[in-house]
C-alpha cells in the first residue's frame, strides 16, 4: 500500500525557484523595454516617439506569434524548450541594448525591436504557462509575488537615471549608459541560468508537487500529469470556440485595460511626474515601488482567496479612481493628488500581468488552461503593445513643446470604464454552461470541476 504524503504549506524550494525566476524575467521584460525608452530615447536614441513605436512593433510580433502558436499548443512535449530559445536571445539582445546606443543606432533599433518580441515572449507567454501548471489553484499568490518586479524595477529607474547622467557633473559628455545597465544585466543573466538549470514544464518531472500539494502519493501525482498531457491533446477548447466565447473577450479585454494604464503611464512616469516641478522623480518612483510592491501582494493574495473576477473589479475601480485623481491633480496644480493616482496606479502594476494567467486557469480545466491562456495573453498585449505609443501620442499632442499629461489620465479612466463593464458582464458560471456544452458534444463526461469557481 502506498504512503499517503502530508499535505504542507509554501512553495517548496523549487517552487522558488520558479517564483524567482519569474521575478527576474519580469524584471527583464521592463527594464530592457522601459528603461531606454522612458530615460534614454530623447536625448541618445532619436526620440520618444520613435522608440515607442518600435516598442509596440516588436510587442506585436509577439502577439501575432502568440496567436499562431496557440492553434497547437496543447501539442507541444515542452513548453521549456520553446521558452529556453527565447530566453536566451531575449538575453543576450539585452546586453546589446545596453552596449549599442552610443555605437551604433541603426543596429540598436533592430536589437531593441527583437528585445521587445523575445522577451514578450518568454517572460509574459512561457513563463506564465510555466507557473499555471505548477501552481494551477494558488497561481495569484505566486504570481503576486514575482510581479512585484515590475514596481520594483520602476522604483530603480530613478537611480539608474541618475547613474547615466553621472559623468556629466563631472564635465565627461558621455552616458554611463552600460555601466548604469550592468547590475540588471547580471540579475536576468542569473534568472536565466536558474530556468535552465531547475525548471521543468511540470512540478512532477523533477520530485516537485503541484500547489505543493503534498497530499497525494508521487505516484498519483505523476498519473495526474500524465491524465493532464493527454486531457490536453483532446480539448474541447480550440481557438473557434474561445474566440466565440463572450467570457473569453470579457477576460482578455479586462486584462488588456489593466495594462494599457499600468505600461501606458509607467513608460512615461518621467514626463508625468516633471509635469509637477516640485517633485522629485527619484523619491516619488521608489514610493510607488513601494506600494507597487504591497499592491502586487495583495491583488495576488485577493486573487486566490476571493477570486479572480472580485479581485479585477477592484482593480479597474482603482484605476478609475486613478485617473480621475490624477485628472483633477493636472488641472489643479495640486501635486500631492497625483502621487496618490500614481500610488493607486503603482498598487494593480503588477497585477496587470498577473490577471492574464490567472483567469485563465480559475474559470478554465487545467488541461485546457494552455490554449485559453495563449488566446487571454496576446490579446491582453494587443493593449499593451499600444499602450507606449498611444500614451506617447497623447502626451504630446499639443505641440509647441507642450504636453497633456491631463490626457493621460482621462485615458487611464476610460480604460478603467471598460475594464469595470468587462467584469460585470463576465461570469464563471456561464463559462462552466458553455464548456458542458462542449464536452457534451465531443462525448465527454461532465463534473463539477467548474463549479464553485469565484
Amino acid at each position: 500500500m502506498e504512503e499517503q504524503q502530508t499535505k504542507v504549506r509554501g512553495f517548496g524550494g523549487r517552487g522558488w525557484i520558479l517564483i524567482i525566476v519569474l521575478f527576474l524575467g519580469f524584471f527583464m521584460f521592463q527594464t530592457f523595454t522601459n528603461y531606454p525608452l522612458n530615460i534614454l530615447a530623447e536625448d541618445f536614441l532619436g526620440g520618444a516617439t520613435r522608440v515607442a513605436m518600435l516598442m509596440t512593433i516588436g510587442t506585436f510580433c509577439g502577439i501575432a506569434f502568440q496567436l499562431i502558436i496557440s492553434q497547437f499548443i496543447g501539442k507541444i512535449k515542452s513548453i521549456k524548450r520553446v521558452a529556453m530559445i527565447f530566453g536566451i536571445i531575449a538575453l543576450i539582445c539585452a546586453w546589446l541594448v545596453a552596449a549599442l546606443p552610443l555605437a551604433s543606432l541603426g543596429v540598436w533599433y533592430v536589437v531593441y525591436f527583437i528585445e521587445n518580441f523575445t522577451v514578450t515572449c518568454y517572460a509574459l507567454f512561457f513563463m506564465s504557462i510555466i507557473a499555471g501548471q505548477w501552481f494551477p489553484t494558488r497561481k495569484g499568490t505566486i504570481m503576486g509575488i514575482s510581479t512585484i518586479a515590475y514596481p520594483l524595477c520602476n522604483g530603480a529607474i530613478g537611480f539608474f537615471a541618475t547613474s547615466v547622467y553621472k559623468p556629466f557633473e563631472q564635465g565627461i559628455f558621455v552616458p554611463a549608459i552600460f555601466r548604469s545597465f550592468l547590475p540588471f544585466l547580471i540579475a536576468v543573466t542569473v534568472g536565466v541560468i536558474l530556468f535552465l538549470a531547475f525548471v521543468t514544464d511540470y512540478p512532477e518531472q523533477c520530485g516537485a508537487y503541484r500547489d505543493n500539494d503534498r497530499s497525494f502519493t508521487p505516484e498519483r501525482a505523476k498519473q495526474m500529469m500524465e491524465e493532464e498531457i493527454e486531457n490536453k491533446r483532446t480539448t474541447v477548447w480550440n481557438i473557434g470556440h474561445i474566440l466565440r466565447n463572450r467570457d473569453f473577450w470579457c477576460a482578455a479585454v479586462g486584462c488588456g485595460m489593466i495594462l494599457l494604464a499600468a505600461i501606458g503611464a509607467m513608460t512615461q512616469s518621467s514626463a508625468i511626474i516633471g509635469y509637477f516641478p516640485n517633485l522629485n522623480y527619484t523619491i516619488i518612483m521608489m514610493v510607488i515601488a513601494v506600494f507597487g510592491a504591497i499592491g502586487s501582494f495583495l491583488l495576488g493574495f485577493l486573487d486566490t482567496h476571493i477570486g479572480t473576477k472580485n479581485a479585477m473589479l477592484i482593480t479597474v475601480i482603482l484605476m478609475v479612481v486613478s485617473g480621475l485623481l490624477g485628472w483633477i491633480a493636472c488641472r489643479s496644480g495640486v501635486g500631492a493628488l497625483v502621487v496618490v493616482a500614481l500610488i493607486l496606479l503603482a498598487m494593480f502594476m503588477g497585477a496587470s500581468s498577473n490577471f492574464t494567467v490567472s483567469v485563465s486557469v480559475q474559470y478554465w480545466r487545467r488541461e485546457d488552461f494552455q490554449g485559453v491562456f495563449a488566446c487571454v495573453n496576446p490579446v491582453a498585449n494587443v493593449f499593451n503593445a499600444l499602450a507606449p505609443t498611444l500614451t506617447a501620442a497623447i502626451l504630446y499632442s499639443t505641440g509647441g513643446g507642450g504636453i497633456n499629461v491631463p490626457g493621460v489620465f482621462v485615458m487611464i479612466a476610460i480604460a478603467g470604464v471598460v475594464g469595470v463593464i468587462c467584469m460585470i458582464i463576465f461570469s464563471g458560471k456561464h463559462a462552466k454552461k458553455v464548456d458542458d456544452k462542449y464536452r457534451e458534444a465531443a462525448g465527454k463526461p461532465l463534473d463539477d470541476a467548474l463549479v464553485g469557481r469565484k
